[in-house]
Parts: structure tokens; sequence; C-alpha cells
């Protein structure tokens, strides 16, 4: 099957396909981020020549990706601290000159998940970037199986690997396997605040006392106080990054 990747700001009615594709892959706590609140929006009205969409043959939105440019030193100390604070820089400080592109999803329809969907959208990600003369990608990479194992550090986890020495989780392999290589972990990438009623209801469970639960789609615990009335998600990543 033959596919097109075209951009928001050659299709902007494909931005309607959104929300389908985001809550069938992303948990709704996560986009409870209060920066993904804030800024979130920003992407589509300001840089929609950086989110970009996979259509098949049919014209149906199969997968969809987004990014924003920004600019970086090159070095490890010089990462922003995560996928909150990449995506608050760009927004903030879109009139500097970015000498990087910042990759901060990639979602495909679950659907039609294993034909390889996600190893195209990385390449139409580094293509994007070069259409920009950007030749640096950086990503707070989120694990995709990480969510299975959150009582395991995110340092330990990336150590993982399968028999053949291929990185035991698939999205990290899906990366390394097309250049890219691992920068540091990031362990307060993204952080989603709310009240106990708020986590009952984007996650459908109970938290009958204070303390640290596993919610399902979260690679760390969540942290409930109830005497504060608060819960706590503090979300690791693990910076990568493709020099092209």
């Amino acid at each position: 099957m033959g596919y097109t990747v075209v951009t928001l700001a050659e299709r902007p009615e494909l931005e309607a396909d959104l929300p389908r594709l985001h809550s069938a892959n992303w948990p709704e706590f996560v986009m409870e981020d209060a920066i993904a609140l804030q800024y979130w929006g920003s992407l589509f009205s300001t840089f929609p020549e950086f989110q970009y969409f996979l259509c098949d043959e049919e014209d149906e939105v199969c997968a969809a990706g987004h990014a924003i440019p920004l600019a970086w030193d090159g070095t490890t100390t010089g990462l922003l601290a995560g996928w909150d604070e990449a995506l608050e820089y760009g927004v903030l400080h879109r009139e500097q000159a970015p000498n990087a592109l910042c990759g901060l999803s990639i979602v495909v329809d679950p659907e039609i998940k294993s034909q390889g969907l996600s190893t195209r959208m990385v390449q139409a990600m580094k293509d994007i970037a070069l259409q920009h003369a950007l030749h640096t990608l950086i990503i707070p990479l989120r694990p995709a199986q990480k969510h299975q194992y959150p009582l395991i550090p995110m340092e330990d986890y990336i150590q993982w690997t399968r028999a053949d020495g291929a990185p035991f989780d698939g999205w990290l392999r899906t990366h390394l396997r097309q250049g890219a290589r691992i920068l540091s972990v990031v362990p307060r990438s993204m952080v989603t605040r709310g009240s106990v009623s708020q986590w009952e209801t984007w996650t459908g469970q109970t938290f009958p006392g204070s303390g640290l639960y596993v919610v399902e789609g979260a690679l760390s615990p969540i942290a409930i106080d109830r005497v504060q009335d608060q819960g706590l998600y503090e979300e690791p990543n693990v910076w990568i990054s493709y020099t092209f």
C-alpha cells in the first residue's frame, strides 16, 4: 500500500483527525499536563509546517507526527529538561533562529500497527527537518513498553537488551536502528498534577489512601497525597538525537 506524507500547512483540515489518534495512543492524564494544556495548540497555529500526517491510498489518516524547531547548543548539559520545557521553550522563543528540530510525538492508528509505519514516520520527521535546513533532530523519547515496568528506573530499563543485543524496548530499538544515539535520561520530562478526584476520573481507579500507585499507561508510579488532595505524576523520558 502506498502512503503519502502531508503537513498540516498543506492540509489544515486533517487536524480534525488528531483527537482520535491521540486518545488511542496516549493515557488521558498525559495531556492534562499543564504545559501541554497551555501550549499544545500553538503547534497547530504557529508551526503547521512541522506537524504532519501519513495518509493511505484512500486518503485516510494513519499516523501523525508533531515537532517544534528550537535552538540547542549540541551538548548534553545544554538539553532542556524534557518534553514540557521543549514545548514551552519552542513556543516562547519562536523568534530565535532554530538549529534543531525537537520531535514531540508520533502516533500511529493502533488498528494498523506492525506495518513499519513508525519507521516511515521517523524518516518523515527527519525529512521535514532537512527541508528547513535543520540538521539535528532531538526527541524526549517515551519508550513504548516502559509502562509495563513502572517500578524499574529508566536508567536500568534502557540498558535491557534482547537476545540479539538490540534494545528491549521496541520504540527505542526503532530509533537506534535509524541512526539515533542516546544522550541522557530526563526524570521529569512531563509533569501532571491534579486533585485526587481528577486522578480517579483520568485513570478509572480509586485511591483510598496516600502513597504511590501503579496506573495503566504511566511510566512511573503516581504519588497520591490525600491530605493535600493532590496526585503528582513525573514522567521520565530519554533524550535521543540524530545528526544528518
